[in-house]
């Protein structure tokens, strides 16, 4: 059939009506694509506003209160808890600030709506082909800021709807500059430090107008991870976030290359306070007190506490380099607990390495005692009667089943009470256990301060009780102290951080508690300095100071001490397994006594240690050597601890260890 359309008319489609022009397509192509935006829009609205967070709580800000920590003479030790500071003004920030953070977080800020589509592309491309890791989202600064004001940074597509609905809502409500200023104000810089005020303080010690392009740069560098970069716990890579950032300054004109360059001359100086990370188990040890104390806080508190710093670094030097030096004996941990007469705990460390472990062994670990226990066991006797020279006699020795031995296989025979205290004889310990009374003893250390369980098997003389470094330090206190009672404790005053007194250990504190009396005292200083001048503690020895203490070492070496101490301060060290399983012949003697004299060379010169007090009493005309005790009871085989003097003779190790 012929077409009886006209020539040179336009053609008409499948109806009869006309084809569309190219423009009238293009117009109404986009209306339509423009209604199913709408429809999508409203669709998008409707599925992920539903549960949107409320919007009207945008200036309130819910966060655990910060408590600051403080040693004796008012230096920061640490901040737990979230920082928060005043909110900083942006036109009270130099320009190189904000700009940082512009520069590496979002360059196109002050062109978008709230949100980057072309950057919303790229990660999305990336989190489709890249394989598993975290998702990236493109976000802007306005979506970072909805995120941190409004929601959770959960990784998922329906946090990411609402992320986006919520920056449009900000752009909407705010400027820019009021945007950025809330930004800077409320991100999160890691440490407890919310906003850039907040960070300058903690990071830097200044207050955010004078931050250093530099400094802005590190800052603005920690946005993409506050812990993977931080200039406290990663310092390298922090450093090269911020040179990336930098350059990303130079590059957009926020700065010049000269500018940059100058950065570079002068380097970032953190907070030294923050950078060593010092004394973290104290922190960790004393927090769980503040709160039993004063309860949960509700403002911002500072902790007074009785550390000293320049103590506690040498402390942990002291310990970090001790245990290190024994790694091939198999030294795995170390603790160091340090006190004055009063109980004022002056270093406090519970492990080789912080970051690495956070286990307290401080005060958790509750290990054997070995022959540290030893003085309790002499003080005893002391009490009841006993001088230094009294002559015993070390020989075989039976109670019950159980015959303890010393290290060296033989015995000596006789010699006083002070010779065999300085070479820890154990027959000699067990013997006079057994007629002190293993009750007896055990009274005595509780009432010096250790206050676990003590068992009353007949090993008990030679250290068979768990203890902590912490009791140790303080029950050996009264030794240093003139006879006193000193339980150690950490916190001197608690306050708000507008000065309010919420608890101080001076009001109502009880009057001092003498638990060792007269000549006893005397006699036992006397038999411990004998320990660190000849007999088994010769290694912590330090010129020209008054010195005392004892060494211990327990069953195949699996623990090891040095308790000493000189006027008014004690130290207690330990060192072991945190498995305890055995070490090779580390004995008391060796690392613990060498870690305590390399803490103790650099804290007396601080301070200004003393004479220990009590003076000497000259005992009486010594006596005849004492009778064997003979078969008693019957008990469990096996020594303890044995800690004899070195002898120039022997080719083995001078100190002998429990079996």
């Amino acid at each position: 059939m012929a077409n009886s359309q006209p020539p040179g008319s336009p053609r008409s489609g499948r109806s009869g009506r006309a084809r569309r022009t190219p423009l009238q397509a293009f117009f109404y192509w986009t209306a339509v694509i423009g209604v199913w935006g709408l429809i999508f829009v409203a669709a998008f609205f409707a599925v992920f506003a539903v549960d949107l967070p409320d919007t009207s709580k945008l200036y309130d800000v819910e966060r655990q209160p910060s408590i600051s920590y403080l040693d004796r003479s008012g230096a920061l030790i640490a901040v737990r808890g979230s920082q928060y500071a005043p909110p900083v003004d942006l036109d009270t920030l130099p320009e190189h600030v904000p700009k940082a953070f512009i520069a590496i977080e979002d360059r196109w800020f002050y062109w978008h709506p709230g949100f980057n589509p072309w950057g919303i592309i790229r990660s999305q491309y990336y989190n489709m082909t890249s394989d598993g890791g975290p998702l990236r989202g493109g976000s802007t600064i306005t979506q970072q800021l909805a995120r941190n004001l409004f929601l959770t940074p959960a990784q998922t597509y329906r946090r990411k709807a609402q992320e986006l609905i919520l920056a449009v809502w900000l752009e909407l409500k705010f400027s820019k500059k009021e945007i950025l200023e809330l930004y800077l104000n409320r991100v999160y810089f890691g440490g407890g430090a919310y906003g850039i005020e907040a960070a300058s303080q903690r990071y830097f010690n200044k207050p955010a107008p004078e931050l250093t392009i530099g400094e802005s740069a590190l800052l603005a560098g920690m946005m993409k991870g506050p812990s993977r970069y931080s200039p406290v716990s990663a310092t390298d890579r922090a450093a090269r976030r911020a040179t990336v950032v930098l350059d990303e300054m130079v590059r957009l004109g926020a700065i010049t290359p000269e500018e940059r360059a100058e950065a570079f001359d002068n380097p970032v100086r953190v907070n030294p306070t923050l950078a060593n990370q010092r004394a973290q188990y104290f922190v960790d040890w004393i927090d769980d007190e503040v709160r039993a104390l004063v309860g949960e806080p509700t403002d911002d508190l500072v902790v007074e506490t009785t550390l000293d710093l320049p103590i506690q670094t040498a402390a942990e030097q002291a310990l970090r380099r001790g245990v290190a030096a024994g790694a091939d004996q198999g030294i795995g941990q170390g603790a160091l607990v340090a006190l004055d007469g009063e109980g004022r705990v002056r270093a406090y460390v519970g492990g080789a390495d912080y970051q690495e472990s956070q286990f307290d062994r401080a005060t958790m670990a509750r290990r054997q005692a070995g022959s540290a226990f030893k003085p309790f066991v002499y003080l005893t006797a002391m009490e009841q009667g006993r001088t230094p020279n009294v002559r015993v006699v070390d020989e075989p020795l039976r109670i019950g089943d159980w015959e303890p031995r010393n290290y060296s296989g033989d015995f000596r025979g006789e010699m006083t009470l002070e010779q065999a205290l300085a070479q820890s004889t154990n027959t000699v310990a067990a013997r006079l256990a057994s007629e002190v009374g293993t009750g007896n003893v055990a009274a005595t250390a509780r009432r010096l301060g250790i206050t676990g369980n003590i068992q009353l098997d007949p090993s008990m003389a030679l250290g068979a009780v768990e203890v902590s470094p912490l009791q140790m330090a303080q029950a050996y206190a009264p030794f240093a102290n003139g006879g006193f009672k000193a339980r150690g404790y950490g916190i001197e005053r608690i306050r708000t951080s507008d000065g309010r007194v919420l608890y101080d250990h001076n009001v109502d504190r009880p009057q001092r508690q003498s638990v060792i009396g007269s000549p006893a005292l005397q006699y036992m200083n006397q038999m411990m300095r004998g320990v660190v001048a000849r007999g088994t503690g010769t290694a912590a020895q330090v010129p020209d100071y008054d010195l005392a203490g004892k060494t211990g070492t327990t069953n195949d070496y699996r623990d090891a001490w040095f308790v000493g101490y000189t006027g008014g301060f004690v130290a207690a060290v330990w060192v072991g397994k945190d498995d305890n399983s055995p070490m090779r012949r580390v004995s008391g003697g060796g690392a613990p006594a060498r870690i305590w004299k390399d803490f103790m060379t650099a804290a007396l010169p601080r301070l200004n240690a003393q004479q220990i007090p009590g003076g000497t009493i000259d005992p009486p005309p010594l006596t005849p050597a004492a009778d064997p005790i003979g078969d008693l009871l019957d008990g469990v085989g096996g020594m303890i601890g044995s800690d004899p003097a070195p002898q120039p003779a022997a080719p083995t190790n001078p100190e002998p260890i429990p079996y």
